[in-house]
């Protein structure tokens, strides 16, 4: 899954990041508002983590911009304005949630679980497809009657697929899904996750339309 986070701290900011990366998302980060809105015009993100008080244009403000041009890409704000003014209107504006700083990561990232899986229609914690489950917090994939932990890698794979189950994902859809920015991409990247993914749970939890890309089977 692929965040966009907008931070202008870097401490923060590589903290975070690291911390996302560990957790099996791709991370692109840039410091202002003007190139936030920049690049969610240009490329597709999962979801967004905000910060307020940006450089260029201020969080809000991107959030104004965003949803007055229809874009839906959840956003979670993270910052230090606590009064409830700037919650409220944070919140009016059109963000997923709230988050104040200092932060614990794993609620971040519990957060962040939430707002995604609203945004794909899944309001249970597993992501399903009645085959094929998955669960984001412990990274435990179960297809049928066989289950197996996956690494970082492959659980971002999967997840992918079972955020739209019955959608082809070519294979750049995937690499963008998966690895960030500066993460150099090896031609056969995909295909060994998918080897390794099959060879964990089953060769039919991950299906190949071939010429086109790969899909799990849509949720029955």
């Amino acid at each position: 899954m692929r965040i966009l986070l907008v931070e202008d701290d870097p401490m923060i900011g590589e903290a975070v990041s690291l911390a996302l990366k560990d957790a099996a998302y791709a991370v692109d980060w840039v410091k202002n508002g003007l190139t936030a809105l920049q690049v969610l015009a240009d490329q597709e993100h999962e979801a967004v983590l905000l910060d307020l008080g940006l450089p260029g244009k201020d969080g809000l403000s991107v959030l104004e911009h965003l949803r007055q041009h229809g874009q839906t890409v959840p956003v979670l704000i993270i910052t230090a304005r606590d009064g409830l003014a700037d919650r409220v209107q944070g919140l009016d504006l059109g963000a997923d949630d709230y988050l104040i700083k200092p932060f614990e990561i794993s609620e971040l990232l519990a957060r962040l679980r939430a707002v995604t899986r609203r945004q794909g229609g899944q309001a249970q914690a597993c992501l399903s497809n009645g085959r094929l489950s998955l669960n984001p917090a412990t990274h435990e994939a179960q297809f049928e009657d066989k289950s197996a932990v996956l690494t970082p890698r492959e659980f971002a794979l999967v997840y992918a697929l079972l955020l739209r189950p019955g959608t082809i994902l070519a294979r750049a859809e995937l690499e963008g899904r998966i690895y960030g920015w500066n993460e150099e991409v090896e031609s056969n990247a995909i295909d060994f996750l998918i080897h390794s993914v099959r060879k964990k749970l089953a060769p039919a939890a991950i299906k190949n339309i071939r010429g086109a890309g790969w899909l799990v089977d849509r949720a029955s």
